[in-house]
């Protein structure tokens, strides 16, 4: 029995007569690429953290005034300001909001008179059913439209589909949310035209009510993801790889979606995730015009009401949430594409 000397980065495992060596090269460069991105992800966070609480100390305002009325002695502002850290300097205001943060404590609504947390929870339960019944309705709508179109390049198929997808990029997601409940609501009775019962007292009602709004902002998004979806097929189509599955006889939807749909996903892949990120932060017309409590209809109240804790709060998540899809989606890429961790 010998033993093969020299490899670097390798298990070898000894039988009789035979040496296998099992080289984990593709585990330590898919570590690499986990830590690379880790380390991008945890510096985006504190620009982001950095960028948040900037923008919002410099506001003009004073939350105590507001709180208080502008009856309250100069004597009572100063309390309120001293008792909620007003007082205290720049990077000594953002230190204590991260560290309440990073220990679970949080900050508490000036208004509500409880933690942001717990608001953010509860908006939640909205906002985050209704994001993603809005990217189902997209990915259902683009991807087989966009691959039909790339099918049917230049053909009466194609023109069709096209002018559609400039129609839904040229319609305003909350003017869309009125006219579905024009039709819909008003005309035909079948969905309620705004508010939300609550999921423990009617979860088939609450759900029915999540389904215009989603389909409002998922109309949307499919006409950007059919258009992404139809010219990056476009460019796969052309490979030479699949010409050559063309040229072995297989069949077109063994060459459609085998060979060609899964690299052509890249670019899809890379704005969907921008999209449910956008999803979550950009909530806030729709729900206005569906009277939905999501986060968007929270930070507006709250921006109107001075709520500053709300506000940073509510912003840093929806920013946070933003970066973790994004950060989910890279580590996505590594998978659907084993190329990009090997760059």
């Amino acid at each position: 029995m010998r033993l093969k000397s020299g490899l670097k980065n390798s298990h070898c495992i000894c039988r009789p007569a035979e040496t296998i060596c099992v080289r984990p090269a593709g585990f330590l460069k898919m570590t690499r690429y986990l830590i690379k991105k880790l380390n991008a992800f945890a510096l985006l966070l504190f620009l982001v953290s950095i960028s948040v609480f900037s923008v919002l100390f410099v506001l003009p305002g004073d939350p105590a005034q507001i709180m208080l009325g502008i009856n309250a002695t100069p004597e009572t502002l100063a309390n309120l300001r001293r008792e909620l850290g007003l007082d205290q300097p720049f990077w000594t205001q953002y230190l204590t909001w991260m560290a309440n943060l990073l220990t679970g404590k949080g900050s508490r609504s000036l208004n509500y008179d409880m933690p942001v947390y717990d608001l953010i929870l509860s908006c939640m339960a909205v906002t985050g059913p209704m994001a993603l019944m809005a990217m189902i309705f997209a990915v259902i709508i683009s991807l087989p439209l966009g691959i039909y179109a790339a099918r049917h390049q230049n053909r009466p198929a194609d023109v069709t589909v096209m002018f559609f997808t400039q129609l839904g990029l040229a319609t305003p997601e909350f003017w869309l949310g009125i006219l579905l409940i024009l039709l819909l609501s008003v005309n035909l009775g079948w969905f309620a035209a705004g508010g939300f019962p609550g999921w423990r007292a009617d979860f088939w009602g609450s759900l029915k009510a999540l389904l215009l709004p989603a389909f409002a902002l998922g109309v949307i998004r499919a006409s950007i993801l059919t258009r992404l979806t139809r010219s990056s097929m476009l460019e796969v189509l052309r490979e030479d790889y699949v010409r050559t599955a063309w040229a072995k006889g297989l069949r077109e939807r063994t060459v459609i979606y085998v060979h060609a749909l899964r690299n052509a996903l890249i670019p899809v892949l890379t704005i969907m995730g921008l999209q449910l990120g956008q999803l979550l932060a950009g909530a806030i017309i729709i729900e206005n015009v569906y009277y939905l409590p999501g986060l968007g209809r929270l930070v507006f109240n709250a921006i109107g009401q001075r709520d500053l804790p709300v506000v940073r709060d509510v912003v840093l998540f929806m920013a946070v949430a933003v970066v973790v899809v994004n950060f989910i989606v890279d580590l996505t890429y590594a998978t659907v594409d084993p190329r990009i961790r090997l760059e």
